[in-house]
């Protein structure tokens, strides 16, 4: 029986187990090693560790929190988890079945993109959705946006801040009047042409291919992606989902507790804006939270 199963072993999910590991509580964290920001080469904005690669920042903190001699790591898959007896049974993808008195979800989400050749593998890179995270290293360079649902057009208004931008429509309805008039405020030109594919020598980008075979050069196109959860356990464990702006956003309280007592969660998946400081503050929040919930449940009873 551990006190805490931490199902995600990325920003969030570490940054709660620190917290638990610090309170001398037995911990597993069960991670496949899929974090969602793997794609990029660097992190940015991140407290003290501006420009840094990913996943050497989650090595080192990997390292950190296994020197504690109560927590334990797994490269898994989980494969079911639910509720039984005043705690949780969880079963993952090696045959092990394990058993915790509290539940920390932290697996993560998926982005799907548009099936446009050439972006999956500029994805992070130069087709990218955060401008905070990665919008400074093309400062003062011709930009792009890409329309994928109406909040794109929030993209186009404010990614100006970075540099010129066209307004790919991709084939898609145009802007009503006004803001076609906010957008020439912005000087922000839009084009209504299909996209074809990106180009350019990977990962780099030299521009996107039109239907109608002209080259609009860019050096980076912003899009805003669809989400999915990584996993199907807040679902199964019935944990209430709310629609967000990009996927869904699993409900939580002040405490990152979900609607279902004793799991907790954090990371994108608990919030709607998402980025790598507010997925480890969240954990932070979490981890505090259920090793309080672990110290004065039992009193209270």
């Amino acid at each position: 029986m551990h006190d805490v199963i931490i199902i995600g072993g990325s920003f969030a999910g570490l940054s709660a187990a620190m917290q638990l590991a610090r309170g001398n509580r037995s911990v597993c964290i069960i991670d496949n090693g899929r974090p969602r920001n793997r794609f990029a080469t660097a992190s940015h904005g991140f407290f003290g560790q501006d420009g840094e690669p990913p996943d050497a920042m989650l090595r080192n903190a990997r390292d950190k929190v296994a020197a504690y001699s109560s927590v334990r790591l797994v490269h898994a898959t989980v494969d079911g988890a639910r509720a039984r007896g005043g705690g949780f049974d969880v079963t993952l993808s090696n045959g092990e079945d394990l058993r915790a008195r509290k539940l920390v979800l932290a697996f993560g989400l998926n982005d799907a993109l548009p099936d446009i050749p050439g972006l999956a593998e500029r994805w992070g890179k130069t087709a990218i959705h955060c401008p905070y995270c990665h919008g400074y290293e093309f400062l003062g360079r011709p930009l792009g946006v890409l329309a994928t649902m109406p909040a794109s057009i929030h993209q186009a208004e404010f990614i100006p801040e970075w540099g010129p931008v066209t307004f790919f429509l991709n084939g898609g309805e145009g802007p009503d009047r006004e803001t076609r008039a906010r957008l020439a405020a912005r000087n922000v030109a839009i084009e209504p042409e299909p996209v074809v594919a990106l180009e350019g020598e990977a990962p780099e980008l030299a521009g996107v291919r039109l239907a109608d075979g002209r080259l609009v050069e860019i050096t980076a196109l912003y899009l805003a992606a669809r989400t999915s959860f990584q996993s199907p356990i807040a679902e199964e464990l019935g944990c209430a989902i709310d629609d967000g702006p990009l996927g869904p956003v699993l409900r939580t309280d002040a405490q990152q507790m979900t609607s279902v007592a004793g799991v907790y969660a954090a990371g994108d998946i608990a919030r709607a804006m998402h980025n790598a400081t507010f997925a480890s503050a969240d954990g932070v929040m979490a981890g505090a939270a259920v090793h309080r919930s672990l110290v004065f449940e039992p009193i209270a009873a």
